[in-house]
């Protein structure tokens, strides 16, 4: 036996334990850089249907509906409050011409979005994909399988339920 295999094995050993290591860290950031995505998508709207104390609130009744965005007059739930005769909702499979909804007018603007329990589920909607997406780097890149299922069912019901409640 040549005195210098021993050393070429353990030379290898290192090389491939930290190539493993690379890809553990390189596919552990994809996965936490898809999370964060995911928060950041959904945090657009999220604050301001989640945490409505002090905000502008009514319903608007829908009458015009364009390619991405409806239209309709605002009616305040606060008594003394200003109504609007127009404001802007975006356009979903969830809102249709003819029917009202409970919204919150983003500061500043003329724009507003559902809220309620339906409001906050479709909020948080583009987190569930992304709960979806990371699943699939969880247990293809980090190989931990459990960890990937318990996204996976967690996007799922997150956009079941924003799907039932539309």
């Amino acid at each position: 036996m040549i005195p210098a295999m021993p050393a070429a094995t353990a030379a290898r050993q290192v090389s491939v334990t930290a190539l493993r290591f690379g890809r553990l860290v390189a596919m552990a950031a994809v996965a936490v850089l898809i999370l964060i995505a995911g928060v950041w998508a959904s945090w657009r709207t999220a604050p301001y249907v989640m945490l409505t104390k002090g905000r502008e609130r009514g319903t608007i009744e829908v009458t015009r509906c364009a390619a991405d965005a409806c239209t309709g007059p605002y009616t305040p739930a606060a008594p003394g409050a200003p109504a609007r005769e127009r404001v802007v909702i975006e356009k979903t499979v969830a809102v249709r011409k003819g029917r009202t909804y409970s919204v919150v007018v983003l500061p500043g603007s003329d724009e507003v979005v559902r809220s309620g329990p339906s409001g906050v589920l479709y909020a948080w909607v583009p987190m569930g994909g992304a709960l979806l997406l990371a699943s699939v780097v969880v247990a293809g890149g980090l190989r931990r399988t459990r960890l990937a299922g318990v996204l996976a069912l967690s996007g799922v019901a997150l956009l079941t339920a924003a799907f039932v409640m539309i």
